[in-house]
């Protein structure tokens, strides 16, 4: 793999992780459509580092804060806050270790994406015109917490996206656009991190080289200016932007899979 190569699936990887249009189809994509050698679930999941880097960053007087309420007291808004996120990264740890090689094996296709971006993205719609938005982030209770970190787990499959499914159950539980998107972010760095690590030890020794560290770091750039598109696009124009892609995105995938079979 090229430096290039690396550079731009990391833009990808990074842009496409926190706008809720599933990076895990448009890592499986780029390859796809520009006839590279696909680099395998391991690399596009260890390209969350940067991701991860991004989010710990963004967020870090929030992490900051919880983690000190948490050392001072086990009944504090900080540690609860933790415990939440703990308990919401549990299904889909559970179902990444037992469902990762056949996922890996069986659902990196393009019609498999296709439709998932068009069906989920339709859902994400639909989660925005039902409901009252009114849940800020520090009044997400147990009941929510376990609802969207459910609905984290359907995010291994290529073309849900994982931003996008949390957001989708967040906004049908009731959280405030602001509050959906912060807890999908802050959730990531859990299920990133495990994630990560994971696929960072089935990594070829000489995988782990200068084009590895490249995608890393323009994931983690552009991972940054992706979470301030989306707080800002949220706030003025809703999720019809990113359904209107997902639509468009899975159904000319849809298309030029059927042309190129």
């Amino acid at each position: 793999m090229s430096l290039l190569q690396a550079a731009i699936l990391g833009v990808v990887q990074g842009l496409t992780e926190f706008l809720p249009v599933s990076s895990s189809a448009h890592l499986a994509l780029f390859p796809w459509l520009l006839r590279w050698e696909d680099p395998g679930l391991a690399f596009d999941t260890a390209l969350h580092l940067g991701t991860l880097a991004a989010a710990v960053g963004y967020y870090r007087g929030k992490w900051a804060e919880a983690f000190a309420q948490g050392a001072r007291s086990l009944r504090s808004p900080g540690a609860r806050f933790l415990g939440l996120l703990c308990l919401a990264t549990v299904p889909a740890g559970l179902a990444g270790l037992f469902l990762e090689d056949a996922i890996d094996r069986f659902a990196r296709h393009p019609p498999v994406m296709g439709a998932n971006l068009v069906v989920f993205g339709l859902l994400l719609g639909q989660a925005a015109r039902s409901g009252r938005r009114r849940i800020a982030l520090e009044e997400v209770g147990l009941r929510e917490a376990l609802w969207i970190g459910a609905a984290q787990a359907l995010a291994l499959l290529p073309g849900v996206s994982r931003s996008g499914i949390t957001i989708t159950a967040a906004l049908f539980a009731g959280l405030t656009y602001e509050a959906a998107a912060s807890f999908s972010f802050l959730l990531a760095v859990p299920i990133t991190s495990a994630a990560a690590l994971h696929q960072l030890a089935k990594l070829p020794p000489g995988l782990v080289g200068p084009p590895f560290w490249v995608g890393v770091a323009a994931a983690g750039v552009s991972g940054a200016l992706a979470i301030r598109l989306l707080l800002g696009a949220l706030g003025r124009w809703g999720v019809a932007p990113f359904v209107a892609y997902r639509v468009a995105a899975g159904a000319g995938l849809l298309a030029l899979w059927w042309l190129r079979a």
